[in-house]
């Protein structure tokens, strides 16, 4: 799953994929936005952690689960 997350007043995005689903994703969004904690806690394909400020979010898009295509389309 292709993940990427916009951060306020930072000219790039994070992005990153994932194995977990859509729907585990954006629950775990969900959660860090509505609960207080402050952070956004997201794991890669490789183990890496990422612990991102909710305060500084200022979107998330969630890829889909395609594999990409290799060379051309006719």
């Amino acid at each position: 799953m292709d993940i990427r997350i916009g951060i306020l007043n930072a000219p790039r995005e994070l992005s990153f994929e994932s194995s977990q689903t859509a729907d585990e994703i954006a629950q775990q969004v969900s959660a860090a936005l509505t609960s207080g904690t402050g952070f956004l806690r997201l794991t890669d394909d490789k183990g890496k952690v990422y612990l991102i400020p909710t305060a500084g979010i200022a979107y998330v898009e969630i890829g889909t689960e395609e594999s990409r295509r290799i060379g051309f389309v006719g």
